[in-house]
């Protein structure tokens, strides 16, 4: 009964992905690649590339690699500002990729028409009801609402106080997917309860055993407490620098001290407001992969949500998923009781 209860509230959001569970994977640099994505889709769940700062000769070899590894849907993640995204989106086209994700801020001109233009269905980012009014008017096909308990790139609104923004009132118009802070099962069966369709974890799958990530990154998120997953501060107000959620160690200062050398560049016309956010974002793309890869955890730049301190130890993600499904069953269970 209960569990037909979780089917039944996910049922919108498993019909719009395609999948049997409606818990999607977020884009995490690095760690959200093949491995991981195909892991995820085929426990059920929805893998979804994180394209970052790929080129589209980079992409095009990911995502022909995770349908080697798996025949079930996943998404691509595109960030808007990429100076390529028209190319990226023109790869995702050609492979016939059913879902794209367009994070860092509203989509360009043409670039919606042109993701919609093979059929694929498109996500977006609200971080306010507003700008989700107005993505919806503009053809989006599903929201993510993602509040700043979450790792990497955040807003300033709490996860809690965005869903009891914006479910109830678009919810009824179009899926909306909750991001943020989610670590277990009964926060995800809430969010179903209040209108969501579905949710998006990224912590909580970033240390999975098919995680790519370097056993050091991993021990990082294992002694961690959600304390200790930070916001990163902007220093200078003219640069348009979204705070990142990270473990605190060097590299956090180390982006402070960025912050001051792009502002210098800015200040001295060595480069333009478009230039000093790209720099932004390479250091980012740079210290992520110092992290996941090379297992810098001093310098390099450990992106995690403050549900951090629920990730104890490395599991297979299909354990991952069956153990919030059995979490959210037995809420439901409880509630009905």
């Amino acid at each position: 009964m209960t569990n037909a209860k979780l089917v039944s509230l996910m049922a919108r959001g498993t019909d719009f992905l395609g999948c049997e569970t409606a818990i999607l994977c977020g884009a995490m640099s690095w760690v959200s690649e093949r491995h991981l994505v195909s892991a995820i889709s085929n426990a059920g769940g929805f893998g979804v590339i994180a394209c970052g700062a790929m080129t589209p000769d980079l992409l095009d070899t990911e995502i022909a690699a995770t349908k080697a590894l798996t025949d079930k849907p996943f998404g691509v993640n595109l960030i808007t500002m990429h100076p390529q995204l028209f190319e990226l989106i023109e790869v995702c086209s050609k492979h016939d990729v059913g879902h794209v994700v367009l994070a860092g801020g509203l989509p360009p001109k043409g670039s919606i028409a042109a993701i919609k233009a093979r059929g694929a269905k498109l996500l977006c980012f609200a971080p306010a009801l507003s700008l989700a009014k107005k993505l919806a008017r503009s053809g989006v096909d599903a929201l993510i609402i993602e509040g700043m308990e979450a790792g990497g790139h955040i807003g300033p609104v709490a996860t809690s106080v965005l869903a009891q923004e914006i479910l109830p009132e678009m919810s009824p118009q179009l899926p909306v997917f909750v991001a943020g802070g989610i670590g277990r099962g009964e926060a995800i069966a809430g969010y179903l309860e209040m209108g969501a369709a579905g949710v998006q974890l990224g912590t909580r799958f970033a240390c999975a055993a098919e995680s790519i990530a370097h056993p050091a990154f991993k021990k990082a998120f294992f002694r961690a407490s959600a304390r200790d997953a930070i916001a990163s501060v902007q220093i200078d107000p003219r640069l348009p620098v979204i705070p990142v959620r990270a473990l605190k160690n060097m590299g956090t200062e180390a982006f402070t001290a960025k912050q001051r050398e792009v502002a210098n560049l800015l200040d001295s016309g060595a480069v333009d407001m478009n230039e000093a956010q790209l720099q932004i974002e390479h250091y980012w793309a740079g210290a992520l992969r110092r992290a996941v890869i090379d297992g810098d955890v001093e310098g390099g730049s450990l992106m995690a949500g403050q549900s951090v301190g629920m990730v104890s130890k490395e599991e297979p993600v299909a354990e991952i998923i069956a153990q919030l499904m059995a979490e959210a069953a037995s809420a439901l269970e409880r509630r009905a009781a």
